[in-house]
């Protein structure tokens, strides 16, 4: 022969076919007329995919080892161009460009199911320490029929006779390059190269199906609004009986007739009338734990806060536990009787408080101290 289609690759003669397919996809990469237009390099371009279009192809490539003219017995024009069948390997060259081959091949009809996400509602205390819960979930699960296989019993899938199991169909066009085969999916099978004549009839050809379960939920200490816990493999069944995706568990707090949280601590509000401020007393308080007393020290105003050290919210990561703050409100009296009346202002001589002045801190002036001020262009 005339031209060693080895040497134009730069393989040896017993290479095989993955170093050939290597060598003709770095060799397209530089000699492409798109990357190189001199008129040589095209020409070396032409040579090299008429070299790999005899060794890639068995049947060729024994008759040009047997010394015989493979591109004429196969009807082509040698290196004549890329009008011939030597563009018959436009997928290798789009291969050899973007790394991923234009070839598909059939869909799988198993394929994996979605994640699904249910809310669940807790209380306090269940947040705080932790519980157990069933839950009620509406999925898709494996069509007990058919076992996922979407054909009715005793039936099953045939290889489609349009696209004969490949799962795309080919059409050749012309193009400034030449002869451009590209592929679609298959309209007949949808590119799953098979065909379910009988479908189940309990699925419609699905292989999965709708059904309510029972699950325990493990719910762990410490969860806050909005914390979501994974449960693998819980969720949809995927199409033709697929693996199932996964569950998540998504937790809302309920609102507490007595603590607000704000993250791992907990804050309430006790109401003390005035005397039991300025005298001290113990208010009783339920806490998440047990009933408690809140020691309220003489003297105690107004806004002030009690923390009481871990009787908060557990930490969902690490140990302990975040802490009880109680705020105080002292309870000034609306209403008087006579009696109480006088023994109040007598208390208030004695203190010296009949005739209080009051006093301003710094900021907090008063409306028409204000006023004055704005007026005098202070």
């Amino acid at each position: 022969m005339a031209t060693d289609y080895y040497a134009v690759l730069g393989v040896r003669r017993d290479a095989s076919q993955d170093e050939i397919k290597k060598a003709f996809r770095r060799l397209a990469r530089e000699l492409h007329p798109d990357v190189n237009p001199d008129p040589k390099t095209q020409e070396r371009f032409k040579e090299i995919n008429a070299a790999y279009e005899v060794l890639s192809d068995p049947q060729k490539k024994q008759v040009y080892d047997l010394g015989g003219d493979p591109l004429s017995q196969a009807g082509g024009g040698g290196a004549g161009g890329f009008g011939q069948g030597g563009f018959g390997n436009f997928s290798d060259i789009m291969d050899a460009f973007f790394g991923t081959s234009s070839q598909r091949g059939p869909r799988s009809r198993t394929r994996r199911g979605q994640d699904a996400m249910i809310r669940l509602e807790i209380d306090l205390n269940e947040s705080a320490f932790g519980t157990t819960k069933d839950i009620q979930v509406d999925t898709a699960v494996v069509c007990t029929t058919c076992s996922g296989e979407g054909a009715a019993p005793g039936t099953s899938a045939q290889t489609c006779d349009m696209c004969r199991g490949r799962g795309e169909v080919s059409q050749v066009t012309r193009s400034f390059l030449g002869q451009v085969m590209t592929s679609r999916p298959c309209p007949q099978c949808q590119g799953f190269g098979t065909v379910v004549p009988t479908p189940c009839p309990e699925c419609a050809g699905d292989g999965r199906i709708r059904s309510r379960r029972t699950l325990t939920v493990k719910i762990p200490a410490g969860v806050d609004n909005g914390t979501r816990i994974q449960l693998a493999g819980e969720g949809e069944v995927g199409p033709g009986g697929g693996p199932a995706g996964d569950l998540y568990v998504e937790i809302h707090e309920l609102p507490h007739a007595v603590f607000q949280r704000r993250g791992d601590d907990l804050h309430c509000t006790v109401t003390v009338p005035m005397t039991a401020a300025a005298l001290g007393t113990k208010v009783p308080l339920e806490t998440l734990d047990a009933l408690e007393e809140v020691d309220i020290r003489p003297g105690t105003q107004s806004g002030q806060s009690i923390p009481m050290h871990q009787r908060g919210i557990t930490h969902l990561r690490g140990g302990g536990r975040g802490d009880l703050i109680v705020h105080v409100e002292v309870l000034t009296p609306t209403k008087m009787d006579a009696e109480q009346e006088r023994l109040l202002r007598e208390f208030s001589k004695l203190r010296g408080e009949e005739r209080p002045t009051g006093q301003f801190q710094p900021g907090q002036q008063g409306l028409f101290s204000r006023l004055k001020d704005a007026f005098n262009g202070r």
